[in-house]
């Protein structure tokens, strides 16, 4: 990946990362531990590729 990224690109990955959050504990503990992390909390930088 280039160093200078087009900006579009730098938006998707700001947007990316603010994903990568936790659930809430208190949703957590009003599903009973059932829904502990969302899908797109999974996404890694090494892992998850974005779309360029």
């Amino acid at each position: 990946m280039a160093r200078n990224k087009p900006l579009a690109y730098k938006l998707r990955l700001i947007k990316a990362g603010k994903q990568t959050k936790s659930v809430p504990a208190w949703i957590v503990a009003k599903t009973r531990g059932k829904i502990r992390y969302s899908p797109k909390t999974i996404r890694a930088w090494r892992t998850r590729k974005l779309k360029d």
